[in-house]
């Protein structure tokens, strides 16, 4: 019997995750799964094609969320770029954050508030300081600036809470965006080190539940409920080196599963009682993993002085050149945790696991129906749409697959959009829609034949993921938010 598609949410979920038809209440929509119910959506959209409004925005990766007519997204503004020294790091020097709200008929700012920034943190190049989506209750919105931490607006605009958190050790920067569960707003905070999941009473700001993650280190992940037939909601949270199971109500641990690559950067996908999850990262392509010296033999092999740690100038040239990469809490020098992570780190594998839920404790083997490794995107997540689970890599190499069994149905690049990918697929109306960096937007039908229906240039950089709601498509350029919709029939 083919397992049911993830549109089918049962109706407990769609309470827990407090969202409505129509809506798009955190990033990438409804529990995350990039699924839009409208029976029209353009096929043909750009600067001068289908455009309803558009509206200039501050710099920012963020994607757009939405609630009635109303859309929010962050936004930095001011300031400068400033080499880190840290090869495709900077430090963004000064600059306001804010939170944007959007009216969703014209494009209207209806109002803009400022967060505080008691500190700036290092980033990617491709990262940016607003890049942790929104989300929203239908009446609130909560956000989270790395800078600061999380904050929450009425829907007109007033300040209701502000919680700090932080700061964060992250080199990368961050990308985890808060979800509403029920009375909860919870955060994965994955980091080199002190790693933690949060749960804070979306009313008052405070924390409700917290729970460490010794076991892993960055992550770039925004977490999913999942609800099983019987027993409480789950939050899905992947990590580094594994995939974790929490109860969303108290973050209990409930189960995990090893194997999992290193600083994950999708999010889940639901189907039934199935679990797909992927992460990839350079260098976990290779069927074997990496031999590596134990920490008793890296200290024979690099302790010169015999004091129990490992120092820059001990390690060959290779090794210095990324020493603060290993040095994950910022020590000037390596210690057994450092290395133990940077051996798991060479041994983890990019993989795409399809979980089956159903136990407790380690389902590293008994719970992982099959697993691929090869074709896997770097950042966008997964998308399960009518049957079929797609994935699009850098290169613009799109993979149909079927989602019992793991096997490839069509695989093809997209041409004319042969490139480096961020955001993530969404779909609607029988189409699969997917944006490179360079903001081509091509539209395929969703098929495990898929084919290509248009490809459509959007004139500059597109990071943020699209968010679909009613007969419109939202999507965020490097410099602008634009609404299209169908104006002629296709």
């Amino acid at each position: 019997m083919r397992m049911r598609v993830t549109l089918l949410v049962s109706v407990a979920l769609l309470l827990a995750i407090s969202a409505v038809a129509g809506e798009w209440p955190m990033f990438r929509g409804v529990n995350g799964s990039g699924i839009a119910d409208v029976a029209s959506v353009p096929l043909e959209f750009g600067p001068n094609s289908n455009v309803v409004w558009k509206t200039e925005l501050p710099f920012g990766h963020s994607s757009p969320v939405i609630t009635g007519d109303l859309i929010f997204l962050t936004g930095a503004e001011g300031g400068e770029l400033a080499d880190a020294g840290r090869g495709d790091k900077v430090i963004d020097k000064g600059g306001r954050l804010f939170t944007i709200c959007v009216n969703r008929r014209d494009g209207k700012i209806l109002w803009k508030r400022e967060a505080p920034r008691p500190r700036i943190e290092r980033y990617q190049k491709v990262n940016s300081p607003a890049s942790p989506s929104a989300a929203t209750d239908g009446q609130n919105v909560f956000i989270f600036f790395a800078d600061y931490g999380l904050l929450s607006y009425t829907a007109e605009g007033k300040e209701r809470w502000r919680t700090p958190l932080g700061p964060f050790n992250n080199v990368n920067g961050h990308g985890s965006s808060p979800i509403v569960y029920k009375d909860l707003v919870i955060l994965v905070c994955d980091q080199d080190s002190d790693s933690y999941l949060v749960a804070l009473d979306k009313n008052t700001g405070k924390t409700r539940w917290r729970v460490n993650r010794p076991e892993v280190t960055r992550s770039y992940v925004t977490p999913v409920i999942f609800q099983p037939d019987l027993g409480p909601a789950e939050l899905i949270v992947p990590g580094a080196y594994q995939v974790t199971s929490y109860r969303a109500d108290n973050g209990e641990k409930l189960w995990w599963v090893r194997g999992f690559s290193w600083q994950p950067k999708s999010l889940p996908v639901i189907d039934g009682n199935m679990i797909f999850v992927h992460g990839w990262e350079g260098g976990g392509e290779a069927e074997a993993p990496t031999e590596t010296p134990t920490w008793e033999e890296a200290l024979d092999l690099y302790d010169k002085n015999r004091d129990g740690r490992i120092f820059p100038d001990e390690v060959e040239p290779k090794m210095q050149k990324g020493f603060y990469l290993l040095d994950l809490d910022s020590k000037g020098y390596l210690a057994q945790r450092d290395w133990d992570f940077y051996r798991a780190k060479r041994a983890a594998r990019n993989t795409l696991l399809a979980i089956r839920h159903g136990s407790r404790g380690d389902l590293s083997d008994s719970g992982v129906v099959w697993r691929m490794q090869k074709f896997l995107p770097n950042v966008p997540s997964p998308l399960l749409y009518q049957g079929v689970l797609y994935l699009i890599k850098d290169g613009g190499i799109l993979s149909s697959i079927d989602p019992e069994t793991g096997r490839i149905i069509k695989q093809g690049r997209l041409m004319g959009a042969l490139d480096t990918y961020y955001a993530s697929p969404v779909a609607a109306a029988g189409r699969v829609y997917l944006f490179s960096q360079t903001g081509q937007g091509t539209v395929v039908k969703a098929a495990g034949e898929w084919e290509i229906m248009a490809s459509n240039d959007m004139g500059e950089p597109v990071f943020a993921t699209p968010a679909i709601v009613d007969d419109k498509i939202y999507v965020r350029t490097r410099s602008a938010l634009y609404c299209f919709g169908q104006k002629t029939q296709n």
